[in-house]
């Protein structure tokens, strides 16, 4: 990591040279195809009065230089309308840039368009502009837009789109399904993200003054993947900046509920966690992963001090301490340039760091478990088996640095970019632990416990990008490739959970019910590599422009996973313990010296929690873009996907060599190759006015976790993920109740949408989708694991989605001109869906119904949320540098965890997201710029509830993230 730093250090020393350049005053814009949305090739630019002009490049681009003032500039193409740009002001020594110029055809009405500098910049009415002439169904945000709202990183950005949700500020989800159906690429490559389990990277990590724009696209195309079904997010950053970046930028954040709070919990850790990672403090003991460890019952290999000497070289603290928690803080610097060498090409550059450090602490944290009564169903109200409530703190470290160089000729362009990602994260519970009263649940033998969590997670991604782009034979052919090797680890060094059981009556603390004092190291190593290649030709059919695309793609992974856990036990009777966790390992107490304590590891021949899985996709594409008509465009396609993957691993029964158990060794678990149309059909019935219907086939496989033998424990919770290989039988009747074959998830999806687009930056649009799903993957509790809360990935049956969407953005102008300055956006997504159950959820719902319940087979698909609106009010004054807006968020309730027979399911509480941001830019040039924002300014709650018929909601969980406030300053170097 350290190493990786050091590189783009001295990449950005480097190109720092590069932001000085001439005295003069830079021009730069692009010109495109007003009718196709295509950049122009060899259009021509040029300042009126002067000598001064420039030929656009294959990406419709130009640059040119001149003296300080005020200048027309004019653009024009062979057998379209020039258009003239009036009152475009040039300083020297700086850049002045405008936006997308759309010439259009030559007409007897169209002599010449005349707009001004001011509208030129446009870059929302860009967006809308690529929206417009889109081939697929697409929403998304530009540059300016982010530069408009004040947004520092893509996460906050994201929420304005339409039917976009953003969990955690981070995770994208479109239309409202879960991330299993939504992907997210940077610069159109698949890049996994800091946590591996995930089809979405962590997006917040963009800032935004290097993103050029971001799209999310709601349908399908023959050259994209087949493996998203919601939204596919694809963030492209700037590979040649328009104008010099060089900011650097401080940021803090106050949560009166959080921050400056003497009851914060956490534990020492390492001397570098604030860099977000771990210096060596939490590695596993030397010996630790020996055949046999030193152990009573290893005494004829090691003496009983070399026993002694490993117990104690485990890390004594097992307790959370209090200390007084710190604000967030966040640093930034960004810089950015391109320069015209003097053979006519030009070189360009990015750079970013970014580093963000922020502590949580929630006082009132509850999980709880709840069941329905076995005796009788006239009792609807749940049982619950085990509830927890205490306190939690975190400290979250990001460490993000993004480098990039561009080259660039009259007919070619190569990008390379360089990221890392480094993510460290503190946390601490202290949690009480209430297990079913009198032990009146089935399973439940009823106790009292107090329980400390200590727990450390360090991600850390590189990910590397080598691409061209290639422009043939006066641009009628276009190669284009790609290759994206990515690095991914995850460790969770010596993760403690320490247990007392409490005595009713006279607060003694003993090991037992509770569970033994515990701890695992956990670690996840993840190699991800793409290469692409796409052709494009652009050819006549029916005497009209038309496009082929042809290419293909592969896509390698190998994920090596492995748990060791290790459990505290004792050969004599357990000491007297008085509560306090950190006085368990004390010398006295460790073997041979009095209760004889010792560390036990797993039992098994081999360890059941590791694993090995290589994954291959190979993929091929052909499209075809062609205009039927004058208003009518249809592209057809299809892509073949063949997916391969091989996994290692076992279940503890063929861990410890037991017959009938399960031992797999780099055996085939999925083997298909898989044929995916698509169709996408654009009416224009006007300029401004669209009607679009698209069908796409998808897929979404298992991750390489839930195709797995892996069991996984949340070291707070105590909840325990099963991977999707294990099979469950009914132990009364042996009915097979999951078979262990965990499949893909097949979709068919429709779309239609009607948009009009109005005054620049101005659009209104309805959209209706459908979407069918064969074999759905869900999270479900097992309902045969009573004793303890398991989940295991499951195909559930098949379902159904049907949805509708309306946006729109307007000026409230119209009302008046005092409110010229202001505008509203908003949009709302309703979806309704359905799962056709399986016969064996439909029987066992049954078999539990209350009283009057009636079970019809169908039920909410998990993850899908019934609706989601997003809200926004904006003031933007140009003339004073100041911005401002208000905005809102909801998801509706959303099924989180299937459940049945004795489960009743969960259910995601809505969570009112009402946030304020403004933006001052000041000084000389408006260098500077201040950015508050209030976050959860309802101050609502995130809750989850078990939801059964006619009965009290009861905890899932429940947090309280409280109001934050932050100011952020930023300053701009010429």
């Amino acid at each position: 990591m350290n190493h990786t730093i050091k590189t783009l250090v001295i990449m950005l020393a480097l190109a720092m040279p590069l932001v000085s350049f001439s005295q003069k005053g830079i021009i730069r814009g692009q010109v495109i195809d007003g009718e196709t949305g295509e950049p122009l090739f060899s259009a021509n630019a040029v300042l009126k009065g002067t000598m001064t002009g420039a030929t656009t490049d294959f990406d419709g681009k130009f640059e040119l230089s001149a003296e300080e003032g005020t200048y027309n500039l004019e653009v024009t193409f062979i057998g379209m309308a020039s258009v003239n740009i009036t009152d475009l002001k040039v300083k020297s020594g700086d850049v002045t840039v405008v936006e997308a110029i759309a010439l259009k055809p030559a007409s007897n009405e169209l002599g010449e368009v005349v707009i001004t500098a001011e509208v030129a910049r446009n870059t929302q009415a860009a967006m809308m502009t690529l929206k417009k002439k889109s081939t697929n169904v697409i929403d998304g945000i530009s540059a300016g837009e982010l530069k408009k709202t004040g947004d520092s990183d893509a996460g906050d950005a994201a929420k304005r789109v339409t039917g976009v949700s953003v969990e955690g500020g981070k995770y994208v989800y479109v239309r409202g399904i879960g991330d299993r159906y939504t992907k997210t690429m940077l610069n159109g490559v698949d890049v996994p993200g800091l946590d591996p389990d995930r089809n979405a990277i962590q997006i917040d990590i963009f800032p935004t003054n290097l993103i050029d724009n971001m799209t999310i696209l709601k349908s399908g195309l023959a050259e994209l993947p087949a493996d998203f079904t919601g939204g596919l997010v694809d963030i492209v950053t700037k590979d040649f900046p328009d104008r010099p970046v060089f900011d650097v930028s401080v940021g803090l954040g106050y949560n009166p509920a959080m921050h400056f709070n003497s009851d914060y919990i956490t534990y020492d850790g390492g001397k570098t966690d604030f860099l977000g990672f771990d210096d060596g403090t939490r590695a596993l003991p030397e010996g630790a992963d020996d055949n046999p460890i030193p152990s009573p019952f290893s005494r004829s290999t090691y003496s009983d001090q070399e026993i002694n000497d490993f117990i104690g070289s485990f890390n004594p603290t097992l307790g959370a301490m209090k200390q007084r928690s710190f604000m967030d803080y966040d640093l930034g610097v960004s810089a950015g340039n391109q320069k015209m060498l003097e053979n006519g090409n030009k070189l360009g550059y990015i750079f970013s760091l970014t580093y963000k450090n922020s502590t949580d602490y929630y006082d009132e944290v509850e999980y709880g478990e709840y069941v329905l009564p076995t005796q009788g169903n006239d009792n609807p109200e749940m049982l619950y088996t085990n509830k927890r409530n205490g306190s939690k703190g975190s400290n979250n470290v990001l460490l993000g640095g993004i480098a990039g160089l561009a080259y660039k000729t009259q007919n070619a362009k190569y990008q390379f970019t360089v990221m890392h990602l480094q993510n460290g994260e503190t946390e601490a519970a202290q949690m009480h632990v209430d297990n079913s009263e009198n032990g009146n649940a089935t399973g439940q033998s009823g106790y009292q416990a107090y329980q400390n969590s200590l727990v450390y997670s360090e991600r850390a991604l590189t990910n590397v990008l080598l691409s061209g782009e290639h422009h043939l034979k006066d641009d009628k052919w276009e190669v284009n490739w790609r290759i994206s090797p990515t690095l991914s680890r995850m460790d969770e060094p010596d993760l403690r959970k320490t247990s007392f059981s409490i005595n009713r009556g006279d607060s003694t603390f003993e090991a037992g019910q509770g569970g033994n004092p515990r701890r695992s190291w956990r670690d996840l190593s993840e190699i991800n590599t793409v290469a692409q290649l796409n052709l494009i030709r652009k050819h006549k059919m029916f005497d009209r422009d038309a496009k082929l695309k042809f290419g293909g793609s592969y896509v390698y992974k190998n994920r090596s996973y492995e748990i060791l856990t290790f459990d505290l036990q004792s050969y004599l009777n357990w000491p007297e313990f008085t509560g306090d966790p950190n006085a368990v390992l004390t010398p006295e107490n460790i073997y041979p010296n009095g209760s004889q304590m010792w560390y036990n590891p797993s039992q098994e021949e081999v360890n059941a929690n590791e694993y090995t899985s290589t994954a291959h996709n190979t993929a091929f594409y052909v499209s075809e873009e062609v205009s039927l008509s004058m208003r009518l465009k249809a592209i057809l396609g299809l892509r073949a996907e063949y997916f391969v993957q091989y996994h290692t691993g076992r279940d503890q029964a063929g861990a410890n060599g037991a017959q009938g158990g399960n031992v797999l060794d780099n055996e085939k678990v999925l083997d298909a190759l898989d044929l995916f149309p698509s169709a996408n059909l654009i009416f224009a019935k006007d300029e401004n006015e669209n009607i679009r219907f698209s069908y796409f086939r998808s897929i979404a496989r298992p991750s390489f976790k839930e195709l797995s033998f892996a069991q996984i424990q949340d070291p707070i919770t105590d909840r325990i993920f099963n991977g999707g290989f294990y099979e469950y039988t009914d132990g009364g009747t042996g009915e097979v109740l999951w078979n262990g074959d965990l499949t893909e998830t097949r979709i068919n999806n429709f779309d239609l949408r009607w948009e009009m687009f109005m005054k620049p930056g101005e659009v209104f649009s309805i959209s209706g989708f459908a979407k069918f799903f064969d074999n759905a993957i869900e999270l479900v509790r097992i309902p045969t694991a009573q004793t303890t809360s398991e989940f295991q990935p499951r195909n559930v049956g098949n379902g159904q989605l049907f949805g509708a969407e309306i946006e729109f953005r307007k000026n409230l102008g119209f009302i008046s001109p005092v409110f010229d300055k202001y505008s509203f956006s908003g949009n709302f997504t309703y979806a309704y869906s359905q799962i056709d159950m399986s016969n064996v959820e439909e029987e066992g719902r049954k078999a539990y119904a209350r009283e009057g319940q009636e079970i019809t087979g169908k039920r909410p698909m998990a993850g899908q949320a019934p609706y989601i609106v997003n809200a926004g009010l904006s003031y933007d004054n140009l003339d004073k540098k100041f911005n401002a807006g208000v905005f809102y968020n909801v998801k509706g309730r959303t099924l989180e965890v299937v459940g049945g027979r004795v489960f009743p399911d969960v259910y995601t509480e809505m969570f009112h997201s009402l946030n304020f941001t403004a933006r001052k830019a000041f000084g000389k040039d408006s260098r500077s710029a201040v950015t508050f924002k209030v976050k959860n300014i309802l101050n609502d709650v995130q809750e989850s509830f078990y939801v059964g018929y006619e009965a009290q909601d009861q905890i899932f969980s429940r947090l309280s993230p409280g109001v934050q406030f932050s100011l952020g300053y930023t300053y701009k170097f010429k």
